[in-house]
């Protein structure tokens, strides 16, 4: 029989053990997270305060912000502290609530954008009932759903990761808590714990997919039966934006979590974790202004009203 031990702490190994890569981290890292910090938290405000932005997808896009400090807010901290900590420990009631979060947040996001395609199909091949059809009433049901799946599923999950057992190797090869690396070292309760979360992890990427595959099939069927090439070039353009951070999140969590945990997918996770923990939350604000007419020009107009009130 295994000898199972209480645990009070876990370490986080982190990225690296090198000191000089450990500070270049650091200063990198802190600057991803204040860009991710501005932007998304300007987005939000952006969307707030401009008129022209007061849609259905505009409403979406200021929780997909949202969701996305927190679900950045939810690890790099500790990431930043661990960089310059020789102790890098993270407490077991810590490591239990960042997996909380962590998964919670994921499923959130997922369901996002999901949200955003049916969105899209409904603005392009149902221009006509678009606006009594995706009333105010409707848009906060249907963000209120991520969420509250979200946080469910994610209870769930995190009282399977409470029932696995330790036998005395409490280091984490990663740079937060995360289920592989936690099944990797435990020594009881991982055979439950690994296949429901292939199953989740499988179920929910399968059904988030197929709405956003069944969505833009019926988009692509509408555009290419439009006369106009403006108009099709429009509707593109209105999609291109949600399409490039769609495959930028649902790769790498495919990567990530539909894979058995081994050594090296464990080495491998940690690196593509450091791509949609820290570098998706900040891209997004960029992929939807740099590519969104709407936004640049309600941007400006922002800033040159702020400008003349100074």
């Amino acid at each position: 029989m295994p000898n199972f031990t209480d645990v009070a702490q876990f370490i986080l190994v982190g990225l690296t053990s090198r000191q000089e890569l450990r500070v270049l981290f650091f200063v990198v890292f802190l600057v991803v997270y204040t860009i991710t910090l501005l932007g998304n938290i300007g987005m939000i405000i952006l969307i707030g305060i401009s008129p022209q932005l007061q849609s259905p997808m505009y409403f979406f896009l200021s929780h997909l912000s949202f969701v996305d400090v927190f679900f950045s807010s939810n690890v790099t901290p500790k990431m930043l502290e661990n960089l310059l900590s020789e102790t890098k420990t993270i407490s077991y009631v810590g490591c239990l609530v960042q997996c909380y979060f962590f998964i919670a947040l994921v499923h959130v996001e997922v369901y996002i954008l999901a949200v955003m395609a049916f969105d899209r199909y409904m603005a392009i091949c149902n221009p006509l009932i678009y606006g009594s059809k995706m009333s105010r009433t409707v848009c906060v049901r249907l963000i209120s759903v991520p969420y509250i799946y979200g946080f469910s599923v994610s209870l769930m999950c995190t009282l399977w990761t409470y029932g696995l057992y330790f036998c005395g190797n409490f280091e984490i090869n990663h740079f937060y808590c995360a289920d592989p690396p936690l099944i990797k070292i435990a020594c009881g309760g991982v055979h439950i714990k690994e296949y429901t979360m292939i199953v989740i992890a499988g179920i929910n990427l399968t059904c988030s997919l197929s709405v956003f595959l069944i969505s833009y099939s019926l988009i692509v069927v509408a555009v290419l039966r439009m006369r106009s090439a403006d108009g099709r070039k429009k509707a593109f353009s209105t999609c291109g934006s949600h399409l490039t951070a769609v495959s930028l999140f649902y790769g790498t969590l495919i990567f990530m979590y539909l894979r058995r945990p081994t050594e090296e997918s464990v080495e491998q996770g940690k690196m593509v974790a450091v791509f949609y923990t820290t570098v998706i939350p900040m891209l997004n604000p960029m992929i939807y202004s740099l590519r969104n007419k709407d936004v640049k020009e309600a941007f400006t107009k922002a800033m040159t009203k702020t400008c003349l009130g100074l």
